[in-house]
Parts: structure tokens; C-alpha cells; sequence
């Protein structure tokens, strides 16, 4: 199934040994739970209802499930077996991605406003194959959990000639439609997005149409991150930030790994209490192209296999901007950094 990168390390509360963010259990033998509130690992705590079925690890609240698997609606079919690794994988890359965003504030105790509401659904059902369409309508997010399988994945990534389809990227995508109405509540922030990424009220429907008939346009790239991202306003904003998503996650598990490139970042440095883009991308890149190298050596797949533009690190960077500070306002500014050469 998916493999899931650093982020923050954590420690056993009983013996203080290195944790991981998905650790039912400590090398020690202590049983832990996380606590997204808290942002570090407990014990004694009342676990999810969903830990023996799909390994949650988080602490659960007053109905018995956790934070995240309170938002899932709909499971998929567990009547078959394989369904339920393609859930527990699913709901894992989900965890994920609501922490990072917890760091923000998105989705937590102290955030007022709505939450995601998710479908999870299999192709494969006692009834027979469903075709599952991804996406997000109205707060409300599906994701077809067969893609948590590998081959069903690189399957797809080959068809649709993606460079990059993972789990996580599923759901950071479908949760920026989400941040999206969230924030789209401020006119100011509206009047600015539409500068930028234009207008977002042209018709959704006949733009993917033309996107599929057609592709992409040529040199797209000079203006969108991903091929997909030229298709809509709507799809160019959920690419965006789904990748400044991924640039900031590779500089926080960077630092909490000890990993720099000549420097930076520097050790304890915190991804998201930095309040420059800029700042922010350039480590991202910087780092990306070491690590693309050390894949390479691997015969693996380059890490981040993208080239970012002088206009797409503009879009970039309005995403941070709004989506980091929406909640908590400006966050405290961190110790002057050094900086290699971009």
C-alpha cells in the first residue's frame, strides 16, 4: 500500500523512544494513541472504535471514533475483505493530511466553521463494479479508496499520464475545494483569486469536457502545476494548493528528520509557522531536487517531478498565504533562515 513520509517525529510517552505518526504500539510495548489537539501521542486514553478494524491510532472523542473518522460518512463495502485495507489505507493518508492542516488550524477545537464530510467507496461491492467518480459538491468529498492500491494506482497514473497520484495528493486536492468555500466567504479574498486564477463561475462542465477532448494547452506549464490544473479555475486552485500541501510537508519532515541542504532548513525550523511563501518554496525546491537525485539512485520515480514557474510560484504562494493564515491570522515570525543558492 502507500508509503507515508516523516512529518513531525514524535516520542513514547512511557520510554521516550523516536514514534511515527501511524505507531499503534512503542518498541517498548506501551499501546499509544495520538491526539491531534495536542499534536503528540498519549496512553490510557479511550481509542478509536475503528482501531482494531483499520489500525486508527487516534484518540477518540465522546461517540467513540476519532476526529477524522467522525467526518467519513459512507465506508466501502467491507463485505469484501480486500475493501477494508483499501479503507484502513484511505482513512491513514486522510489522518495525514487533517493534521497537516491541524497545524494551521483547519478543523480543529479553536475553527468555528464547517467541516469535509467524506464518502469513502470501493469499485468493488457485493453488488458487482461501481464506477466511482472523485471529487467534492458541497462540502461533501468521495474518494475512491480502490486507488489505495499500488498497481491500481501506477495503473492510472500511466492512462492518465500524471506524474504524481498518491492517496495523500487525492485528498489534499478534494480538501482545497473544500478550504475554497471556506475562504471564498471573504469578497476580498474572491476579488484576488479571480485575478490570479481567473473566473471561477465559467461553466465547470464544458471547460473539463474541452480539457478531455483537447488536453491541456501548450506551455501549459508556464501558468498551471499540472496539466489537470489548466482545465478550471476550481481544478488550477485545488492543484495549487495540493502542491503547496506537498512543498511544505517535504520541508517539515526535512527538518524533523535532520535533513538539510546546506543548512536548510534549519534544525527545529517549523514549516508552518513560516509566513513566507517564498521562503518556504525555495527550501521545497531545493530540497525536491536532492532528493529527486537520491530516487534517481534508487531507480526510483523523482520525488517531486515538477518544474515550477515564475507564475506558478505566484499562485503558490497566494495559496499559502491564505490558506496558512485564514484561521489564526499571521502566525509568529521564525529566526532569519540561510539560504544556498536557487
Amino acid at each position: 500500500m502507500e508509503t507515508i513520509a516523516f512529518m513531525k517525529l514524535f516520542t513514547c510517552p512511557n520510554c521516550q523512544k523516536t514514534l511515527y505518526f501511524r505507531n499503534l504500539i512503542c518498541s517498548c510495548g506501551t499501546e499509544v494513541s495520538y491526539d491531534p489537539a495536542q499534536e503528540r501521542f498519549l496512553t490510557g486514553v479511550a481509542t478509536c472504535s475503528n482501531r482494531a478494524d483499520i489500525s486508527c491510532n487516534w484518540r477518540a472523542t465522546e461517540n467513540g471514533y476519532c476526529q477524522s473518522c467522525n467526518m467519513t460518512e459512507i465506508i466501502p463495502d467491507t463485505f469484501r475483505l480486500k475493501n477494508i485495507a483499501l479503507w484502513a489505507d484511505a482513512e491513514t493518508a486522510k489522518r495525514w493530511v487533517l493534521a497537516n492542516l491541524g497545524r494551521w488550524g483547519w478543523f480543529t477545537a479553536s475553527d468555528a466553521g464547517t467541516r469535509p464530510r467524506f464518502h469513502l467507496l470501493s469499485e468493488k461491492t457485493r453488488r458487482g463494479s461501481e464506477h466511482i467518480i472523485m471529487g467534492h459538491d458541497d462540502g461533501l468529498i468521495t474518494i475512491n479508496v480502490t486507488e489505495a492500491d499500488p498497481a491500481q494506482r501506477a495503473k492510472r497514473r500511466e492512462e492518465l499520464s500524471e506524474r504524481l497520484r498518491t492517496m495523500t495528493a487525492h485528498f489534499r486536492h478534494e480538501i482545497a475545494h473544500f478550504l475554497f468555500v471556506r475562504l471564498s466567504e471573504s469578497p476580498a479574498f474572491l476579488a484576488a483569486f479571480r485575478e490570479l486564477f481567473g473566473d471561477e463561475t465559467t461553466d465547470y462542465g464544458e471547460a473539463l469536457d474541452r480539457h478531455y477532448k483537447n488536453g491541456a494547452p501548450a506551455n501549459y506549464e508556464i501558468n498551471h502545476v499540472t496539466r489537470y490544473a489548466s482545465s478550471h479555475p476550481h481544478e488550477d486552485w485545488a492543484e495549487t494548493v495540493a502542491h503547496m500541501l506537498h512543498l511544505t510537508d517535504i520541508v517539515d519532515s526535512a527538518s524533523a528528520t535532520g535533513l538539510d541542504k546546506d543548512g536548510v532548513p534549519a534544525r527545529g525550523y517549523d514549516a508552518y509557522r513560516e509566513t513566507e511563501g517564498e521562503a518556504l518554496i525555495l527550501q521545497a525546491v531545493e530540497l525536491g531536487l536532492a532528493l529527486n537525485h537520491v530516487n534517481r539512485s534508487m531507480g526510483l520515480q523523482d520525488l517531486y517531478p515538477f518544474v515550477i514557474s515564475a507564475n506558478v510560484r505566484s499562485k503558490l504562494i497566494f495559496a499559502h498565504r491564505h490558506v496558512s493564515s485564514a484561521l489564526a491570522g499571521e502566525p509568529a515570525r521564525q529566526k532569519p533562515r540561510r539560504f544556498g543558492i536557487f
